[in-house]
């Protein structure tokens, strides 16, 4: 042996690559890849950003309190049942390292959120992929997959990059079927997006139940995904063991204080909000008149399916539309090699994109 080993396991976890911000060649470059806001943070948010940086040699304060209690403000919530972290990312890992190890198993679905298998594996458990049925979480799958090594189970709802959902009574029938002794963990980071009447970010439930926690971000409709901001809501004794885990100054400042700014800024939030909701639909139909069949969604994002003859797949699409700096997300990495993933963007970035799409068909939009 020539050198420190890491533990079992963590060698074989295959890294998470992000989307690409670049394509080299093409003039001006339209980001689509990434699900970021186009709408950018609140105003009030970039100004308390700044604001921040006029005391950075002092730490943050430990309990990020301030805007545990702004959360709770917004949504009713008790702020003592929340936890900040840095991203949703950190508290995913914190919630696999405080309730996973070896000879445990974690539980998601095939074309879930890629930060579930690393997370499982960097505990030295095991991630149980359960297959999808039409690209939407299948709760009798889910459950049929439950051994008693099952210690947690993900559910991402909306899910990336499909952009389906579970309605809240599929999602109880879930909760439902699972031992008290496993953790249920709602990934609800497409939440704010969703405008259905079935749907349920995962408050309830955690008020309701002893095995339940929901996770949030800052990254998405509130356009701090720079300052990886996000946030738990959880039971009491799982609130305990975290705050246990968790580094002392995992949030820092100019993240808490942007934070703060950004969630009491509810018409920047409602402006974000109907801006996806028109343009998410424009371009459903506008693509879909292509040809190319487009899964349902209810986030800020849209899943293509290419054709499989040559010259018209996934991979030839990407490449054109980079030549055209449109960059979207490859999502072979999900188990979906002939689709690519679209974020929602401005006005003139989704009519490039339809028309850049057009071209590539050969077809006129």
């Amino acid at each position: 042996m020539t050198h420190p080993l890491p533990q079992k396991g963590i060698l074989e976890i295959e890294p998470y690559v992000a989307g690409r911000a670049q394509a080299h060649g093409a003039g001006r470059v339209f980001k689509l890849s990434a699900n970021e806001t186009p709408l950018g943070p609140s105003p009030r948010a970039r100004e308390a950003f700044i604001a921040a940086a006029g005391a950075l040699e002092c730490y943050p304060e430990g309990s990020a309190g301030e805007l545990r209690r702004a959360i709770a403000e917004r949504f009713g919530l008790n702020p003592e049942r929340i936890v900040c972290g840095a991203g949703s990312d950190e508290l995913l890992h914190l919630l696999a390292q405080a309730y996973l190890g070896e000879g445990d198993e974690a539980i998601a679905t095939e074309h879930g959120f890629l930060v579930y298998p690393i997370v499982t594996r960097a505990a030295g458990a095991k991630l149980v992929s359960v297959r999808e049925k039409g690209l939407r979480a299948d709760v009798d799958a889910i459950l049929a997959a439950v051994t008693p090594r099952t210690k947690i189970v993900f559910l991402a709802n909306p899910n990336n990059p499909t952009g389906s959902y579970l309605p809240v009574d599929e999602v109880k029938r879930l909760h439902a079927g699972l031992r008290p002794d496993i953790l249920f963990v709602i990934d609800a980071a497409y939440c704010e997006y969703v405008r259905k009447n079935d749907y349920e970010s995962g408050i309830e439930l955690v008020a309701t139940s002893d095995n339940v926690v929901m996770t949030r971000t800052f990254s998405k409709i509130y356009g701090l995904a720079a300052l990886r901001l996000g946030w738990m809501y959880a039971p009491a004794h799982v609130v305990d063991v975290i705050n246990r885990i968790r580094g002392p100054f995992n949030v820092s400042v100019p993240a808490l204080e942007a934070g703060i700014a950004a969630i009491r800024d509810i018409a920047h939030f409602e402006k974000a909000r109907a801006h996806n909701e028109t343009w998410l639909a424009w371009l459903s139909e506008e693509i879909g008149k292509l040809g190319l069949e487009v899964a349902p969604s209810v986030a800020n994002f849209l899943l293509i399916r290419f054709p499989e003859e040559a010259g018209k797949t996934a991979q030839d699409a990407d490449r054109f539309l980079m030549t055209r700096g449109l960059i979207l997300r490859q999502v072979g990495s999900y188990g979906l090699p002939q689709h690519l993933r679209l974020s929602v963007g401005t006005e003139e970035a989704n009519r490039l994109v339809v028309a850049a799409l057009a071209e590539f068909m050969g077809k006129r939009a």
